[in-house]
């Protein structure tokens, strides 16, 4: 088991240390990350997606409903906790707190969710799955009420009144529109197409996009590297629970989850550690677009990733008696 965690976190953190490392001593330019972002989001991490959906038969992806249910209420229990405290307790507006639970809420599924499942679970195209469906959870059903609260400030701020009912349209159409929800829900809808015709994805295409989709797992953790590099560190009561709530309560609730809704233990131990990954960093790269710094959002995500090398390994030894051996 100790070689098996070794395994899984040993390509991450050196990747990511590479990044870090690039971005402190201005090899790439950490305040502007627009280039790698724009690589990894808009090209090479759809292109990993499409594949994973569409060579997954479509009988292969409705047995994922299991888990999207497992991801999306983790995940929402999580954003209500952090949103509610966050305005109740600590005062924050809502533009503010909704960067923060976002930033807790939805786990760094894009650079961490095929390395470690990969490395616990073994490299099969149903990891791959797994992953795309973890993302497509939060691109699609996450990421817009986040959206929403930013340009409903954004609106307030220009003097126009704007309902959160009235922008709902705009940004789901907006959202389908994003590569990274565009590549896997293409990959589904072919994948259904492919399979009422008994068909598979030609082997062409496949072939042709294999590498891009290769360069997905680097590119993303070298991008986490160099943001990591550009934040500091700023440690308080909001940063420590948010980092407790996403390291240790979130995974437990996803945990409950798979007891309460009967999850098979296969599908529901990945998505238990699809949840135990670290804060994310969509949060934070929301609200720089909109204007919104969130120096807690930065702290939690800083101390969550740094936690997570202890958090994890305790999670994959928790849940290794789940499935047998």
């Amino acid at each position: 088991m100790t070689y098996i965690i070794i395994k899984a976190l040993a390509p991450i953190f050196v990747i990511m240390l590479l990044g870090f490392w690039a971005g402190k001593s201005k090899l790439v330019d950490n305040s502007n990350v627009s280039l790698l972002n724009i690589f990894l989001m808009d090209f090479a991490l759809p292109g990993a997606l499409f594949l994973a959906t569409v060579q997954t038969p479509w009988a292969g992806i409705v047995k994922q409903t299991p888990l999207i249910f497992e991801l999306t209420l983790a995940m929402w229990v999580a954003y209500a906790l952090i949103y509610f405290l966050s305005i109740k307790m600590s005062g924050k507006s809502s533009q503010d707190a909704a960067v923060l639970s976002l930033t807790v809420a939805l786990p760094n599924y894009a650079a961490l969710g095929l390395p470690i499942l990969n490395g616990v679970l073994g490299e099969s195209t149903g990891i791959s799955l797994n992953v795309a469906i973890s993302i497509s959870c939060g691109a699609v059903l996450m990421t817009p009420f986040c959206l929403m609260i930013l340009e409903a400030g954004k609106a307030a701020q220009r003097g126009e009144q704007a309902s959160l009912a009235s922008l709902l349209p705009k940004l789901v159409y907006l959202s389908f529109k994003k590569p990274i929800v565009f590549g896997p829900l293409l990959g589904v809808l072919c994948s259904a197409i492919l399979s009422g015709l008994n068909m598979k994805a030609p082997e062409l295409l496949i072939v042709a996009m294999r590498p891009l989709g290769g360069a997905a797992l680097a590119a993303a953790l070298f991008l986490t590297g160099v943001i990591l590099s550009a934040r500091k560190l700023k440690i308080n009561a909001a940063v420590v629970f948010g980092a407790i709530i996403k390291n240790l309560i979130q995974p437990f609730v996803a945990w409950g989850l798979v007891i309460l809704l009967g999850i098979d233990p296969v599908v529901g131990r990945a998505g238990i550690l699809l949840i135990a990954l670290s804060a994310g960093f969509f949060g934070v790269v929301f609200g720089n677009r909109f204007g919104v710094q969130s120096p807690d959002a930065e702290g939690a995500l800083l101390v969550s990733t740094g936690a997570f090398v202890i958090t994890i390994p305790l999670f994959i030894m928790l849940t290794s008696g789940m499935v047998p051996a």
